[in-house]
């Protein structure tokens, strides 16, 4: 997961834009269930783990460039016991692909992650609103798998 001062870094240089996250900057040693798609944890929705495990696999395949987390303004930094603490929460799961947003509901199991399905983004309103999105190449495109 990603550390405190690296998430302070990342909003520093960015002017305070969100980090879109890679998969092991949110899923790595996160155990907090309701860090993402709260409403639906313990509705149906797999674990956590299950989600990062299958997100890994399909960022491995030919026609998945790469695969980030949105974070939910809802992220924060809180004090506890006199020491700061980063609460990340996870808003949706984009995916950069070539593939067309059925296809993507098929491969990432839509239905099995209690989700609403896949919604495609325009680059440049990623760009409005979040940080640190890697290059998409051309003939790909962005979607979410999205919660809400």
């Amino acid at each position: 997961m990603i550390t405190l001062d690296e998430f302070k870094k990342l909003m520093d240089e960015n002017d305070n834009k969100l980090p879109l996250l890679t998969l092991d900057e949110f899923f790595k040693g996160n155990t907090e269930e309701d860090s993402i798609a709260p409403n639906q944890w313990e509705e149906g929705r797999p674990s956590i783990a299950e989600i990062w495990e299958l997100m890994r696999n399909l960022e491995t395949m030919p026609s998945i460039a790469w695969i980030r987390v949105e974070l939910h303004d809802d992220t924060e930094i809180v004090e506890y016991d006199g020491k700061e603490v980063l609460v990340l929460a996870g808003e949706s799961i984009i995916i950069c692909t070539s593939l067309s947003a059925p296809e993507v509901e098929t491969l990432a199991k839509c239905e099995w992650l209690c989700s609403g399905g896949a919604e495609k983004w325009e680059i440049w309103e990623l760009d409005d609103f979040f940080s640190c999105r890697p290059p998409v190449p051309d003939g790909f495109y962005c979607f979410s798998i999205v919660w809400d």
